[in-house]
């Protein structure tokens, strides 16, 4: 089976012919995607803005993380699932769809990021003091992290201005 046709299968079930037909289906799951994905971009600013040292200086990173995550992966499971639901309504036409494709790619770069950031940044920041000088290389996740997550959502604001349908 090659993509398209797997693309197809997806575009066939039933979900995706109900968030297609039903008139308030698609606009309710594209909203708490909205929701979710807000909820997950605040969330990371608060994190990437202490990391490059613009806001909450004084309160100490790992207490700052532990708070801000779990609001940033329940969020982002949100995000998935309502997602995944938004994509099955259209799937041929998403995939095909060029700022669909940039912004499942900045997402991959963000899960780059923020497996450097835990696993080689993080570990070095449990131990810093509030007011301890943070390393370059967790100023730069930081503000790449913003630039990325600004990314991701302009581009998938902008797939539904560029999105056809398929029949």
């Amino acid at each position: 089976m090659n993509i398209d046709a797997a693309l197809r299968w997806v575009y066939d079930t039933e979900l995706a012919v109900a968030m297609r037909e039903n008139a308030l289906l698609f606009p309710w799951v594209e909203s708490i995607h909205v929701v979710a994905l807000s909820l997950v971009l605040g969330s990371i600013a608060v994190l990437d803005l202490r990391l490059i040292g613009v806001a909450w200086r004084n309160r100490p990173l790992p207490e700052l993380l532990r708070d801000v995550l779990r609001v940033t992966w329940v969020a982002f499971a949100i995000a998935v699932i309502t997602g995944a639901l938004l994509f099955a309504s259209n799937a041929v036409a998403y995939a095909h769809n060029t700022c669909f494709q940039w912004k499942l790619g900045l997402l991959a770069l963000i899960g780059v990021n923020t497996g450097v950031f835990h696993s080689f940044v993080e570990p070095r920041l449990t131990r810093a003091a509030a007011r301890d000088a943070l390393p370059v290389l967790a100023r730069v996740s930081g503000a790449l992290s913003i630039v990325l997550w600004i990314s991701v959502t302009a581009f998938g604001r902008w797939i539904g201005f560029t999105i056809t349908a398929v029949d």
